[in-house]
């Protein structure tokens, strides 16, 4: 049975092949990205099928996402917290994408239960959404 860090780290390295990454999660999972709600966009997703459509639209939204300079900060069999940054080109209008993210994951008998990530939202508005931040 894998243990959270295990877990965490198998997500962020298997990032863009959402075949793989879904048999990470129990059937009732969730991810979480609360901050988004506050540019209006969805801030939770649940459930396998629909966590196989987020993460397999991620490759388009974000060509070539990848994390790098992972940390993790905490790391016990259950709960694991780590930082990680994030590059990959904006399929949108070929701008580059560079994000930072915190992520805390719980898992339950060897599976993610739920992974909430806090982001800056920041170049989501200005590189995505394409708004002028002053």
């Amino acid at each position: 049975m894998k243990t959270a860090k295990e877990l965490l780290m198998d997500y962020l390295e298997n990032i863009g092949n959402p075949d793989i990454q879904i048999e990470l999660f129990a059937d009732d999972a969730a991810i979480e990205l609360p901050y988004l709600a506050s540019l209006g966009m969805p801030a939770r997703w649940e459930g396998k099928d629909t966590l196989h459509t987020f993460l397999g639209n991620l490759p388009n939204t974000l060509p070539g996402f990848r994390f790098k300079n992972i940390q993790i900060h905490i790391d016990t069999p259950d709960q694991a917290f780590g930082e990680y940054e994030a590059t990959a080109t904006i399929g949108s209008n070929g701008k580059a994408y560079a994000q930072h993210y915190m992520g805390r994951l719980v898992a339950e008998n060897g599976k993610i239960k739920l992974l909430r990530e806090a982001l800056n939202t920041v170049p989501v508005l200005r590189d995505i959404k394409g708004i002028t931040i002053s």
